[in-house]
């Protein structure tokens, strides 16, 4: 008999932002770091916040922004600069006990879904300094092409930025002119109604 694990797809809670920052902070060179206030940022902003739990425990996030979302990001910037519409995947992190069960294509499916009635395009970027050759073949397999490379003044990695035409979007802006329907499948994650207290993160004052 095949025992399989619970798995539950949601928005993230203000109970879950400790672990969020605890599974960045401890993902790889392939993640940035992020402090308390990047996180309250990201949960008081974020157009798309989802955790993914199994059994209970927190297994990986991730975090996508409108492109007329508040973002100080370099990498955010530049796609505003070079690309009119689209939502930006800020970071995807999935734990290192869940990796390699399909929990990375599970959340590009859906914030494709979320993304492809609301935009034109789904950005992201992969580092090429070091060259992150597993980020690389997934976005490409996934359907991403370049639109350009850029130095992050931030770190002073080199990055690849990543578009995927979401062809499907010309149908929905032409069907519904005036804004999508009211249905629970496609409406807007809620933003806290205040802001929440700061976030203490392991290891930090």
């Amino acid at each position: 008999m095949t025992f399989t694990p619970q798995l539950t797809l949601r928005d993230v809670r203000a109970s879950d932002l400790a672990a969020v920052a605890g599974l960045n902070n401890t993902a790889g060179s392939s993640i940035l770091p992020m402090d308390a206030a990047q996180v309250d940022h990201f949960y008081r902003h974020a157009d798309y916040f989802r955790v993914a739990e199994v059994e209970g425990h927190l297994a990986g996030f991730l975090i996508a922004l409108r492109d007329r979302t508040e973002h100080a990001s370099s990498n955010f910037q530049w796609f505003r600069r070079h690309c009119k519409q689209f939502v930006y995947i800020d970071r995807v992190v999935v734990g290192n006990l869940h990796r390699g069960h399909g929990l990375g294509r599970l959340f590009y499916s859906d914030v494709q879904s979320y993304a492809e009635v609301r935009s034109p395009n789904l950005a992201c970027e992969v580092f090429l300094e070091p060259r992150d050759d597993v980020s690389v073949l997934f976005h490409g397999v996934f359907g991403f092409h370049e639109l350009g490379q850029q130095v992050m003044p931030e770190s002073g990695r080199r990055v690849s930025l990543l578009v995927k035409p979401l062809e499907c979007h010309a149908f929905v802006r032409e069907t519904y002119p005036g804004g999508l329907p009211e249905m629970p499948g496609l409406a807007a994650r809620r933003l806290p109604a205040e802001a929440q207290p700061s976030l203490r993160v392991a290891g930090q004052a």
